[in-house]
């Protein structure tokens, strides 16, 4: 408890001498020599020397996945960047493609986070499907890899050539809700994050790890920049014009929802049919929806016939934006316009 306080207290002192009045926080810098400050959640921190630098070991207490809270981080937009290692510690014969990352706009109690992490082991394997899963985003509570690569295959996840035991300099870009992962110095991103899962926009910045394996953190440096004027809480209820950009083409339509609590009903009329009903979920802004519908003739791709139709993404006031899929069909961008 003594320590979630002086968190807090860290954080509203960085408020009181820069973003309170509309500056842009100090950078901050965090050499992990020491563990001196950092908040362990169901993990345990040592100062070690590994592969000849001073740096932060993470192992684990149990099962679960936990973290490191950086002391008095609290970030909404900027650059994160880190140094990572991973060793593999469980016993031969037990596959562990291994699992380490840095979250952020994180609760120091671990309750809800954004992550972005690494998978060593799956980079150079034979199978294309496990390569993939290399380098991957998630979000707790309920945006974990399986919810994801479930509901949304290959779009939070990526390839990437790691390697095991091995130095990685990690450098993640934050603004509003999209965030972009590069690696090594590339100046081009490994993973776009483009609609970030997360229930809160600012919060700690924590060193990630999980079971069965060492994991190595040094050298984080924490950059805020100016935060983009993003707010939750719009509501999703009203007409909406909405542009579908997806692998098989375009597509337009209008929406007609209302919203009772975190319940959403409509209907849809465009492409794939008129008047058809739609249903879903509304969280602080963000909505889930979903409709049946009939697949056109005239696309030359996919079969004709009825699909199902599902739509993800935040609510900005009178315009949004996220992913959508036709099951079997197509997938892609959506956006919208709410009519006045």
């Amino acid at each position: 408890m003594m320590q979630t306080n002086l968190l807090k207290c860290a954080a509203v002192a960085a408020l009181a001498s820069g973003s309170a009045f509309g500056q842009t926080p100090a950078r901050q810098t965090f050499p992990l020599k020491e563990t001196t400050g950092l908040i362990a959640r169901n993990v345990k921190v040592e100062a070690v020397e590994y592969q000849g630098r001073e740096a932060i070991r993470l192992t684990m207490d149990g099962s679960a996945d936990g973290f490191a809270v950086l002391p008095g981080t609290d970030f909404q937009d900027g650059i994160i960047e880190a140094d990572l290692a991973l060793k593999v510690t469980t016993p031969k014969g037990v596959r562990n493609p291994g699992f380490l990352g840095i979250a952020f706009r994180a609760r120091p109690d671990a309750s809800h986070y954004e992550l972005f992490y690494l998978r060593p082991g799956n980079a150079g394997v034979e199978d294309q499907a496990m390569r993939n899963h290399a380098v991957q985003y998630s979000a707790v509570p309920g945006f974990g890899w399986y919810e994801l690569r479930r509901g949304w295959p290959w779009v939070y996840e990526s390839h990437a050539d790691l390697e095991l035991e091995t130095w990685t300099q990690v450098r993640i870009e934050v603004a509003g809700r999209t965030a972009k992962l590069y690696l090594n110095g590339s100046a081009k991103p490994t993973l776009v994050v483009d609609g970030l899962k997360g229930e809160d926009l600012r919060g700690a910045v924590a060193l990630w790890g999980y079971a069965g394996e060492e994991s190595y953190f040094s050298n984080v440096r924490i950059t805020p920049t100016a935060s983009l004027p993003v707010k939750n809480g719009s509501d999703v209820a009203g007409t909406w014009d909405v542009r579908y950009a997806s692998d098989a083409g375009p597509l337009e339509g209008s929406i007609k929802l209302t919203r009772e609590g975190n319940k959403v009903k409509g209907t849809w009329s465009g492409g794939l049919g008129v008047e058809r009903p739609v249903t879903g979920t509304w969280r602080d802004g963000y909505v889930e929806l979903s409709f049946s519908g009939e697949w056109p003739k005239d696309t030359g791709l996919g079969v004709p016939g009825p699909v199902t139709a599902f739509l993800a993404g935040w609510v900005d006031d009178n315009s949004a934006k996220g992913r959508m899929r036709v099951e079997g069909r197509s997938d892609g961008q959506w956006s919208a316009k709410r009519r006045e």
